[in-house]
């Protein structure tokens, strides 16, 4: 039995602590002991309470533990830790390894996904980033990936950098332009849901082919007049300068379909 350990109570960390009481549930050879978070009552809909500690001399030992806290919060918390070469992780995308205090075994597990609390996600299909110092760790870290999950990635801390600026365009960015979109259609008396089958579309599409064969619309069709014809439309200057930024970077890169 791998015995695991989680230090957050934030949106990851809840996520994780479902992740792993289901695997308990199905016999997989993986326990939660303990989850340290300084406010207990944040965490007790998801887990008795004795499981839950806010005083570092109450932690157990374990043969893996997991910091899910936000990035400026790593270094603080791992060098609190009171004790030594153990097998210590963060869940960060763009912190690397050194981020970790030394005095313990060091290691990055990170699942890549959007985490919001109450938003259920299918744990099973999202994809673990993992790197460790040496192979012993990364093969503890590989069975507790592969109990929680089907896709694991070993992934070094500056290929983990270009993926987290990656996903920062494909995720974050791309939300920010979903709600651009939703306040247009609002100011102009339209229900967003309209769109919403185009934006599916769009995500579905690009599992089968490159985003660079997806493209459409009138910037890499060069349609001079509806470009036009849009940027007349956008008083909201914020829009305007995306747009004419969007289309033209798309000009730059893209080829005409």
């Amino acid at each position: 039995m791998v015995k695991v350990i989680l230090i957050g109570s934030g949106n990851l960390a809840q996520h994780l602590i479902v992740a792993f009481q289901e695997t308990e549930k199905s016999g997989r050879p993986i326990e939660l002991v303990q989850v340290f978070a300084r406010q207990k009552e944040g965490l007790t809909h998801l887990l008795h309470s004795d499981k839950i500690v806010s005083d570092w001399s109450q932690l157990k030992e374990a043969d893996l533990y997991i910091i899910a806290v936000s990035d400026d919060a790593i270094g603080e918390v791992a060098s609190q830790l009171p004790f030594t070469n153990r097998l210590v992780v963060h869940t960060s995308g763009a912190m690397d390894l050194q981020t970790l205090d030394s005095k313990n075994r060091k290691g990055v597990f990170y699942p890549l996904q959007s985490f919001t609390k109450n938003k259920k996600v299918a744990f099973k299909t999202i994809p673990i980033c993992l790197e460790s110092e040496n192979e012993d760790d990364y093969k503890m870290m590989e069975k507790v990936a592969t109990a929680i999950s089907n896709k694991i990635y070993p992934i070094q801390s500056q290929q983990r950098k270009a993926l987290h600026v990656a996903a920062v365009f494909v995720n974050n960015f791309t939300n920010h332009l979903f709600k651009i979109g939703a306040e247009i259609c609002a100011d102009n008396q339209i229900p967003f849901e309209i769109l919403q089958p185009l934006i599916l579309e769009t995500v579905q599409k690009i599992t089968t082919i490159s985003p660079e064969q997806a493209q459409t619309g009138p910037a890499i069709r060069n349609d001079q007049k509806t470009i036009a014809t849009h940027e007349q439309f956008l008083t909201n200057e914020n829009q305007l300068n995306l747009y004419k930024i969007l289309t033209q970077s798309i000009q730059n890169n893209g080829k005409k379909l």
